[in-house]
């Protein structure tokens, strides 16, 4: 997940008010619901010791949802009577509505709530062109079409010379279509970010467009098995959403295994548990965190101070490094902190995917230069 869309949470001390608000259902009544979980949530800050002026814009910011159409939720992080970042979920948060006052916003559980959420272009692929349509979590929207040559497109069963030439002449027009809907998917590609393009159409022309696409866009291509002018179901596309997160967490953990082993210099290019972190932490070598949210050491208390690199496994390391003023925080939420002052990136991955790895569900890959 890139988290520079958190920076502007770490541009303002602490405390903070973090709020995660399920939007998942839609009923006569969901107005009137908004506004009791609006109360509901000011309430529960309030009894957390926020200030009266933030518990006001945060319950101001949720009675604004009550004609929302977000699909699943929205997280509210709030301070000094200002909601500073307010991005929606690509699925509901577990367990319902929670609001947390703490030193530092808690940002962790967006790495699953938000973070990962690929962007699909699907291309519906016939022989005259493509339409594309742009899928994720949030919805969907159209993303352009691109229309090839239109005759001929059709062969023909005959055998004598002309037909021969008119077949020779549709092959042609297919070989031309399909690149045309291959440069304009890669520059769409390019355009949306998108991290996975589905092909949709009859097999010949899904691998006709398959392979002229750019190498680097190649493992980013599912091909869904609908005919001509089918339309992509949801769930095809959560399927292949779900497989491409799958794949992707199981490489960096294989990425990760193999780095925890030294170099030729004696320097390993991976470290894991809370001490060997916030050491990476302070010397800015963190590339990648990854995070099993159920991990015991995610929630593990450390000490930090006003900049992102001054955090400690005690309070008194904080000291003996300079720092006057110190919090407790949760060691996940500070260790993100950390990462986004350094433009890392972090990861979540899940119990039956990470099993005991890494240890007490926190790691990193290095960087060294």
């Amino acid at each position: 997940m890139d988290l520079a869309f958190l920076h502007p949470l770490y541009e303002h001390p602490g405390p903070w008010a973090s709020v995660y608000v399920d939007t998942s259902r839609h009923t006569e009544d969901t107005p009137h619901e908004r506004q009791l979980t609006a109360r509901a949530m000011a309430r529960q800050l309030s009894e957390q010791g926020a200030d009266e002026a933030t518990c006001r814009a945060v319950q101001s910011a949720i009675e604004d949802l009550k004609h929302s159409s977000d699909l699943h939720g929205r997280a509210l992080f709030a301070r000094a009577g200002e909601v500073i970042l307010d991005p929606p979920l690509a699925r509901p948060p577990q367990g319902g509505d929670w609001a947390e006052w703490a030193p530092l916003p808690r940002v962790t559980p967006l790495l699953e709530l938000a973070g990962e959420d690929p962007v699909c272009v699907v291309a519906y692929v016939d022989r005259k062109g493509a339409d594309f349509e742009l899928r994720s979590g949030l919805g969907s929207e159209g993303a352009g079409s691109v229309t090839g040559r239109q005759w001929p497109v059709h062969r023909t069963s005959s055998m004598d010379w002309s037909e021969r030439h008119f077949q020779l002449r549709v092959e042609n027009t297919w070989e031309h279509n399909a690149a045309e809907i291959a440069d304009a998917l890669a520059v769409c590609q390019e355009e949306t970010r998108a991290d996975l393009l589905i092909l949709v159409g009859d097999d010949r022309e899904r691998r006709s467009v398959h392979e002229r696409l750019p190498k680097r866009l190649h493992d980013l291509v599912v091909e869904a098995p609908h005919g001509i002018g089918s339309r992509l179901l949801d769930e095809d596309v959560e399927r292949a959403r779900t497989e491409h997160v799958r794949r992707r967490a199981a490489a960096e953990l294989e990425r990760f295994l193999a780095a925890r082993s030294p170099d030729e210099e004696g320097r390993a290019g991976a470290v894991e548990g809370v001490p060997a972190l916030v050491e990476a932490a302070r010397e800015r070598r963190i590339d990648e965190l990854l995070i099993r949210l159920d991990g015991p050491d995610a929630h593990r208390e450390v000490w930090i101070g006003e900049d992102p690199d001054q955090l400690a496994v005690r309070r008194t390391d904080l000291k003996i490094l300079g720092e006057q003023h110190s919090w407790p925080a949760r060691a996940d939420d500070a260790l993100i902190r950390s990462a986004v002052a350094t433009d890392a990136a972090a990861l979540a991955v899940s119990e039956q995917e990470a099993q005991e790895v890494p240890v007490g569900g926190l790691g990193a890959l290095l960087r060294w230069k």
